[in-house]
C-alpha cells in the first residue's frame, strides 16, 4: 500500500489511483528519501551476506521493489497488495526498470504467503495506520515475524499521534499546508483531515515498538520522521524468543 491518495472512501481500485506515482511525493515530505534511507540500511544490514529474498507488504505503487531492485542486482522480491489497480502501477514501474525477472507480485494480503517461505528481510511501508483496531495491527505484524528468518529485519513505516491532541493538531496542520503548497488541492487535503478516527487510525509513535516487541521483534530503532510519519528497523527474534 505504501499509501496516502485519499480518495473517495479510499477506495483503492478507483482509476484515480493511477495519479498515486506522482502525487505521493507532493504529499509525503522526504517520501523519496525514506525509500532511500530504507535502502542503504539494508544494505549495511546485509553486508557482505550475498543475494536476499525480500517480502514487501503492501507492494502496491513500487517503490520499494524499484528503489531496492535497481540497488541490488542479486536481490529478489515477493510484493503483496489487495489493490489490483495498485499492483498495476507496481508492475509498469517494476517493467520499466527491467526488474520483471526478480519481482513476483500477489493480489492479496500477507497470509497469502505460505508460512513456510521464510524471507531475509520485509518492509510494510505506510500501511500500519490503514489497519483498524489495535489486535489487528498486532495479528498482521505476527504474520510478518512468522515469515521472516531469525535475525532478518522489517522496515516500518506509518503514520502516528493522538488525533485531538495539541501536538498532533499542529503537525496536521502543518502539514495539510506542506501538502497545499506542492498543488494538492483543498478538496484533497480536506478529505485527508477528516479520514482521521474513520480511514486512518493511528496509534501514538511510542506504541508502536510496543506493538513490535509484542509481536516477536527486537533491537527496534527509529531512523525517519516527517511530521506524523514515523520509520523504524526491527528485528526478528529467535523462535525460543517469539
Amino acid at each position: 500500500m505504501n499509501h496516502t491518495p485519499e480518495q473517495e472512501h479510499m477506495n483503492w481500485e478507483h482509476p484515480a489511483v493511477y495519479q498515486y506515482e506522482k502525487t505521493i511525493p507532493l504529499k509525503i515530505p522526504g517520501y523519496e528519501n525514506l525509500y532511500k534511507i530504507t535502502s542503504r540500511l539494508l544494505s549495511m544490514q546485509r553486508e557482505s551476506k550475498g543475494a536476499a529474498d525480500i517480502l514487501i507488504v503492501g507492494a502496491g505503487g513500487g517503490q520499494e521493489c524499484v528503489t531496492l531492485g535497481e540497488v541490488h542486482e542479486d536481490w529478489t522480491f515477493t510484493g503483496v497488495d489487495p489493490s489490483s489497480r495498485m499492483l498495476e502501477i507496481a508492475e509498469h514501474r517494476v517493467n520499466k526498470a527491467g526488474l520483471e525477472q526478480r519481482v513476483t507480485l500477489i493480489q492479496g494480503s500477507v497470509e497469502s504467503i505460505l508460512p513456510d517461505r521464510l524471507y531475509d528481510a520485509a518492509t510494510c511501508m505506510l500501511v500500519l495506520h490503514f489497519i483498524q483496531g489495535l489486535a489487528v495491527k498486532q495479528d498482521l505484524l505476527r504474520k510478518i515475524a512468522e515469515r521472516l528468518k531469525p535475525g532478518a529485519p522489517l522496515f516500518l513505516s506509518s503514520i502516528n499521534g493522538e488525533p485531538g491532541t495539541p501536538s498532533f493538531d499542529l503537525q496536521l496542520r502543518t502539514w495539510v499546508k506542506h501538502m497545499q503548497d506542492n498543488g494538492v488541492s483543498l478538496e484533497e487535503t480536506a478529505r485527508f483531515s477528516d479520514s482521521f478516527g474513520t480511514v486512518y487510525d493511528p496509534v501514538p509513535a511510542a506504541q508502536v515498538p510496543e506493538l513490535l516487541k509484542e509481536a516477536g521483534f527486537g533491537l527496534i530503532s527509529s531512523y525517519f520522521g516527517s511530521y506524523l510519519t514515523d520509520a523504524w528497523v526491527a528485528i526478528r527474534a529467535e523462535d525460543e524468543q517469539l
